[in-house]
């Protein structure tokens, strides 16, 4: 075959498949009415599952529902592990990180490692529009927010400040880990999927480390042909298995959101070995169809869900105590 002819196959293939995504036939067994599902990690995902719910029901973009979602966590001071309030790094500074991917043209933008702006996630979205790029960090990607009209603010409060002068105070031992990200899906009625997640990382971590969450295809991922993932504990383990895209891609091939999330989880905890205490790490899934599924390797984990008009805190069943048969599971997996 000659190379243009090679090149015109390809490209007649390449429209074959855009169109077929943008065709947004109805998902097999998705009834409209139940729509919309939003789905995020722990419980101060309520409040953003309400008002990206809401904007879904009103009609509103589903990429522009879920930014706006999680924004209400990062501005809510009293969460200490999402922006403004979030616990700083070593060093006494907050960085943080965040992600959105829109399910339809797997379009995304994330930044990591950002400083004094109060709303990274709005800034990844500006990463996503503004520019070829998909990940920008540090001193670069707070210039690029300045640049697009964001101001500066002091992220550090008063408590978040006296958390860290204690953790100093035990020689750099931390009390507990603390990095509760929140992650968020959402679908609308007529089958548009997207996902958000941020978050001010690890506690107490080395300056410029950066975790699963502002990564695609770790801390999220969403293709609305399948469905869409998030993540949360402790990102080095999500990273080490690709985890929200591998959640994704199980649904792809059939699999229930549960058993999904149980799977990769099991490869997390295969990799530690059993005489390894496990790390915590949670996923939330959403499938295209509406199902969802959430799990977590120890327990603690809570999810938020909202659908049918009501919105519920739930208890996240754990792997704990369940290693040896994680320990058999490769074949399923």
């Amino acid at each position: 075959m000659e190379r243009r002819d090679f090149l015109r196959t390809g490209a007649l293939a390449w429209a074959g498949m855009s169109l077929a995504r943008q065709g947004r036939a109805s998902t097999p067994g998705a009834d409209p009415s139940k729509f919309p599902v939003v789905v995020s990690t722990w419980d101060f995902g309520l409040a953003a599952n309400r008002e990206a719910y809401e904007r879904i029901r009103s009609g509103e973009r589903v990429l522009d529902a879920v930014q706006q979602g999680v924004m209400v966590t990062e501005a809510d001071p009293e969460v200490t592990s999402v922006g403004i309030g979030g616990y700083p790094n070593h060093e006494g500074v907050v960085e943080l990180d965040a992600a959105l991917i829109d399910g339809e043209t797997l379009a995304a933008g994330s930044v990591a490692g950002v400083q004094s702006i109060k709303h990274p996630v709005a800034v990844a979205r500006k990463v996503m529009e503004q520019t070829p790029h998909v990940l920008l960090v540090g001193e670069g990607a707070r210039r690029f927010a300045l640049e697009h009209g964001f101001e500066e603010e002091e992220l550090l409060t008063e408590g978040a400040k006296q958390a860290w002068e204690e953790y100093r105070a035990r020689g750099g031992q931390p009390a507990a880990a603390d990095h509760d990200t929140i992650g968020l899906v959402g679908r609308a009625p007529d089958g548009p999927m997207a996902a958000a997640c941020t978050t001010s990382g690890l506690a107490w971590k080395l300056p410029g480390r950066v975790g699963d969450s502002p990564l695609i295809g770790h801390g999220l991922y969403c293709d609305e042909q399948a469905g869409g993932a998030a993540a949360t504990g402790v990102g080095e383990e999500v990273i080490r298995v690709c985890g929200s895209y591998q959640v994704v891609e199980f649904m792809r091939q059939g699999v229930d959101p549960d058993v999904a999330v149980r799977r990769v989880l099991q490869r997390i905890l295969r990799r530690k070995g059993a005489a390894a205490e496990p790390n915590f790490v949670g996923f939330v899934a959403l499938r295209a169809d509406g199902e969802i599924g959430y799990a977590s390797t120890t327990p603690g984990f809570q999810v938020a869900v909202s659908r049918m008009g009501r919105h519920e805190l739930v208890d996240a069943p754990s792997l704990l105590g369940r290693r040896e048969a994680a320990a058999g599971a490769g074949s399923s997996s």
